[in-house]
């Protein structure tokens, strides 16, 4: 099979049931951000050896694609996917990994800029990436039916990527790299 359609020459694209949409589209848009996270995340594996955090993200990347996949379905059809959609029980794995990690952290009490290990800079750009894909997610679901629990999964993924920013430079014994204000930054 080629890689190659030809299909989108167009500017559209096809969801899955068949319906053809703008790639300027909103639901198109949310699926990209959603595609580029899943890369991001594969990105950070491939710069921190840590076992833990390798499985934790090569679940989260399974889960990614399945919101995608969602994510790229015609809204107006009911298509069978045949995998697992994101639940409920994913939101609360999420939670728990924020609550695992946070144990090992001092509490925060300053703002804190993206640096430090290579990993948890990839994590922060990960975290933002996110970001953005749950703003696309929200747009999508003001116009489209969108399940709830598609967006608890990407604002908690957000919030355990930050957490595992953190994390990762707590392992490397270097301080989260604070943010002392315009004042500070004059100063240097």
């Amino acid at each position: 099979m080629k890689i190659y359609t030809k299909t989108g020459d167009k500017g559209e694209t096809g969801l899955f049931g068949g319906a053809r949409v703008s790639k300027a589209s909103e639901r198109v848009s949310a699926y990209g951000d959603i595609d580029e996270l899943n890369s991001v995340l594969g990105v950070v594996r491939a710069h921190d050896g840590d076992p833990w955090l390798d499985a934790r993200l090569g679940e989260i990347q399974h889960d990614l694609f399945a919101v995608g996949a969602e994510l790229a379905k015609n809204p107006d059809k009911d298509v069978e996917l045949g995998i697992p959609v994101v639940a409920d029980a994913d939101v609360k794995r999420l939670e728990d990994a924020i609550d695992t990690l946070d144990r090992d952290l001092a509490p925060l009490k300053m703002f804190v800029l993206p640096g430090g290990t290579k990993a948890a800079s990839f994590l922060h750009v990960a975290r933002t990436t996110c970001r953005r894909a749950e703003r696309a997610l929200v747009t999508l679901a003001a116009h489209e039916p969108v399940r709830g629990e598609l967006v608890r999964y990407v604002n908690r993924l957000s919030d355990l990527l930050f957490i595992m920013a953190r994390h990762s430079n707590h392992r490397a014994n270097l301080p989260d790299v604070p943010w002392e204000g315009r004042a500070a930054s004059k100063k240097a």
